[in-house]
C-alpha cells in the first residue's frame, strides 16, 4: 500500500514538473501556473529540480531530456538589415568594399563578409579616397560623415533605424535648447555615435552612482536617451535615479526602447526559470549577448557565454533534464543549429520552442538597393 501510494505521488511530481516544461490548458488547470518557485517546491518533494528523477521502488524514473530554445533569439531587425546592405552591395558591386567598424558585434558574421571581400575599418582615413563605405548598424556622428564628405567617399547607411530615431531625438532635444543625459556604456561604438549629435550639450552616465555625480548646467532643462541595446529592466533604477535628482526631466518613452533588446531578456528569464542551466550564443564584444548571461544568472541559473557549439563543456549540462538555449541580436542562427546537434551529441533527446513573444519587425532595405540603382552620395 505504501509502495502505490508512494507511486501515485512521484507520478503526480513528475507531471507536473513536465508541466513546467509543456504547459497546456489541461495541466494549467489540474496543477496551476508554473511559478519561481518550482524548483525548490520540486527538491523539497522528493523530485530531482535538475534532472527530474523520481525513484519508485529500485526504479530511476527520468524524463526525456529537453532542450528549451528561446524564442525570439538571434538577429534583430536592425542586425538583419544591416547585414543585408552589406551583402547586396558585394554582389552588386563587387569587392572590395569597404565598412566602417564590425557591421554588427560578431566574430563569425564579420569573418564571413570579410572572406566575401568587405574590408572592416575603425577610422575612414584608412579607405582610400572616392571608395565605397558602409557605414554600421551602430551608427557614426556627423563628424564622421563630413570627414566622408571630405575624402569624396560614396557612402551607404546601414544604421539600425531605432539608433537613427535615437540620433534624431537628440538633434531636437538640442535645438530645443535641453542639455541631454545618455545612459549607456562608455566607448560603445553607438555611444559615441549618438553623442557626437551634440557632444557640447551631452552627459553620459552608466550607473546610479554616476547621476549622483552628474553637474548639469540647466537642471530644468534637461532629456534622456538610452543606448538600444539596452532593456527596460537595464535603465529604469538609473532613470528613477535621474528622476529623483532632476525632477523636470524628460524621460523617454517606452516604445523608445530597443524592442529586440527587450524581447530577448523576457524570454531568457523564462528559460532560466525552467531550466538549471542557460547557454547564450554570441560575441564577447557584443553588449546585449553578455547582458543576457547577466539576466540569467539574475533569476538564480547558471548560465555561460559560448561564441560557438565547440565552447559547450559536457560537465555543465551533464545529468541534467533541462538546458535553455538563446542567442544574442548579432548571432546567425546557425550556430544556434550547430549548438543544437552538440547538445543532442551528449544525451539530450529533446527540442522545444519556448515562445515568449511573437517577433514580426522588418526594416525595408534604403530605397535606392530596392530600386537596384544605387546613387551613391559623395
Amino acid at each position: 500500500m505504501y509502495a502505490l501510494s508512494f507511486a501515485v505521488t512521484c507520478l503526480t511530481l513528475l507531471a507536473r514538473n513536465y508541466q513546467v516544461r509543456h504547459p497546456t490548458r489541461d495541466t494549467v488547470a489540474i496543477f496551476g501556473k508554473p511559478k519561481k518557485g518550482d524548483r525548490a517546491w520540486a527538491q523539497s518533494s522528493g523530485l530531482d529540480p535538475a534532472t527530474g528523477a523520481c525513484q519508485v521502488g529500485d526504479r530511476m524514473t527520468l524524463p526525456r531530456r529537453t532542450v528549451l530554445l528561446a524564442k525570439p533569439r538571434g538577429f534583430c531587425a536592425g542586425v538583419s538589415y544591416a547585414i543585408e546592405i552589406v551583402r547586396l552591395v558585394l554582389e552588386r558591386y563587387g569587392p572590395p568594399i569597404w565598412v566602417r567598424h564590425e557591421i554588427v558585434h560578431n566574430r563569425h558574421v564579420v569573418d564571413e563578409l570579410r572572406a566575401a571581400g568587405a574590408r572592416f575599418v575603425d577610422d575612414l582615413a584608412d579607405v582610400p579616397e572616392g571608395a565605397l563605405v558602409i557605414f554600421s548598424a551602430h551608427g557614426v556622428s556627423p563628424a564622421v560623415r563630413e570627414q566622408a564628405k571630405a575624402r569624396h567617399l560614396r557612402v551607404i547607411d546601414a544604421t539600425c533605424p531605432l539608433v537613427t530615431k535615437v540620433h534624431l531625438q537628440v538633434l531636437r532635444y538640442a535645438r530645443e535648447g535641453y542639455e541631454i543625459v545618455m545612459v549607456g556604456h562608455r566607448g560603445h561604438v553607438e555611444v559615441e555615435g549618438t553623442m557626437g549629435h551634440a557632444p557640447e550639450r551631452m552627459y553620459l552616465v552608466e550607473s546610479v552612482e554616476d547621476v549622483a555625480k552628474l553637474a548639469v548646467r540647466q537642471p530644468e532643462r534637461l532629456a534622456v536617451v538610452t543606448q538600444t541595446t539596452l532593456s527596460v529592466d537595464d535603465t529604469k533604477e538609473i532613470l528613477l535615479a535621474l528622476q529623483t535628482r532632476f525632477p523636470a526631466i524628460r524621460l523617454p518613452a517606452r516604445e523608445d526602447i530597443c524592442y529586440a533588446t527587450q524581447n530577448r531578456q523576457l524570454a531568457v528569464k523564462e528559460l532560466a526559470r525552467r531550466a538549471p542551466v542557460v547557454l547564450v550564443l554570441g560575441s564577447h564584444t557584443s553588449s546585449n549577448a553578455n547582458r543576457l548571461v547577466e539576466v540569467a544568472r539574475k533569476e538564480g541559473t547558471r548560465a555561460w557565454l559560448i561564441e560557438h557549439a565547440e565552447d559547450i563543456v559536457p560537465q555543465w549540462v551533464d545529468g541534467l533534464a533541462r538546458v535553455g538555449l538563446t542567442a544574442g541580436a548579432s548571432t546567425p542562427e546557425y550556430l544556434v543549429r550547430a549548438a543544437i546537434d552538440r547538445l543532442l551529441e551528449l544525451g539530450f533527446q529533446h527540442v522545444e520552442d519556448l515562445e515568449v513573444v511573437k517577433e514580426d519587425v522588418a526594416f525595408p532595405l534604403p530605397r535606392a538597393l530596392r530600386q537596384g540603382a544605387l546613387a551613391l552620395r559623395p
